[in-house]
C-alpha cells in the first residue's frame, strides 16, 4: 500500500489560549512495501503526524491519500494496525483474550473457530504461543510489546504504524525486539512508518529517515545499507552522524 501525504497542517489551542502549530505543511511519500522512519525531538510533531495517517484525528487542512499495489494510480482502502509506546492491553483479560478484541464478535461456531485458529497463527508468528492464557501483569515489558504486536497483527493490516513502541524496554529487550520487527516486515511484505527520536533506531530499520522539527519535515535521508543491519558497523554510524548534525542544525 503506497501512501501520500500532502500538505497536513494540524494545531491545538494551548492553556492560555495561544495556538500551537504541531504540523505544518508536512508532505511525503511513501512507497509500497517501504519501512520509513521519522526522528526528530520529543514535542516536535511526530505522533500527531502518524495519527493524521491513521485518522486517529483529522487535520486542519492536507490530505492523506492511499494506493493499493497494482491499482493503475486508483485509491485503495488501506487495513492499519497502530502500535503505541505502551502495550494498552486490558489488564483483567488475558493475552488470548486480548487479541480476540481485534476481530468483530464471532456468530456462529464456524466463525469461533476461525478466529481461534487465527489467533493461534498470530501467537506463533510473535512467539508467544505459550503465553495465550497469560494476564498482562505476568508479562514482561517486551512480551507485552509483542502482545500488543500480536493485536496490530490480527487485523491483517498492508500498513503498521509505529509510534516509539521500544522506547520504554531495556536495551537488551530493544535490540531483540528490533529484529523481531524486521522479521515480521519481510515476511509479511507490510508498508511501515516509524516515529521515534531514537537516531540509531531510525536507521537500523528505515529505507528512509525523515527529519522533523518544530511541526515540519525538513529532510530526507536515504539509508543506502543492506540488511540485516549491523549498528556498530562504520557506514551505520556515520549515517547516524550525519542525520544527528542534521537535527542539531
Amino acid at each position: 500500500m503506497k501512501i501520500d501525504v500532502r500538505s497536513l497542517f494540524k494545531s491545538y489551542s494551548g492553556p492560555d489560549g495561544e495556538t500551537i502549530h504541531a504540523l505544518r505543511d508536512c508532505s511525503l511519500e511513501i512507497e509500497n512495501g517501504n519501512y520509513t522512519a521519522v526522528v526528530g525531538r520529543s514535542g516536535c510533531g511526530k505522533t500527531t503526524l502518524l495519527k493524521l495517517i491513521a485518522g486517529l484525528e483529522k487535520p486542519d487542512s492536507g490530505s492523506t491519500e492511499f494506493f493499493a499495489e497494482n491499482s493503475s494510480g486508483f485509491p485503495g482502502i488501506p487495513k492499519m494496525g497502530f502500535m503505541f509506546q505502551d502495550p494498552r492491553l486490558l489488564p483483567w483479560l488475558t493475552v488470548e483474550q486480548n487479541l480476540a478484541l481485534a476481530f468483530p464478535y464471532p456468530r456462529s461456531k464456524t466463525e469461533k473457530k476461525s478466529v481461534q485458529n487465527e489467533i493461534q497463527r498470530v501467537l506463533a508468528m510473535t512467539g508467544l504461543e505459550d503465553r495465550a492464557a497469560s494476564l498482562p501483569r505476568e508479562l514482561s515489558g517486551g512480551m507485552a510489546q509483542r502482545a500488543a504486536l500480536a493485536r496490530c497483527l490480527c487485523r491483517k493490516p498492508n500498513i503498521l504504524l509505529l509510534d516509539e513502541p521500544l522506547c520504554s524496554l531495556d536495551a537488551f529487550t530493544r535490540l531483540r525486539l528490533r529484529e523481531e520487527l524486521e522479521r515480521l516486515w519481510r515476511q509479511l511484505k507490510l508498508t511501515v512508518i516509524l516515529v521515534t527520536h531514537d537516531i540509531e533506531e531510525a536507521v537500523f530499520f528505515g529505507d528512509k529517515v525523515f527529519l522533523m522539527n518544530q511541526g515540519k519535515l525538513d529532510e530526507e535521508v536515504p539509508i543506502p545499507l543492506s540488511r540485516p543491519r549491523d549498528y556498530r558497523g562504520a557506514e551505520f554510524q556515520e549515517l547516524c552522524r550525519k542525520i544527528e548534525d542534521l537535527l542539531l542544525c
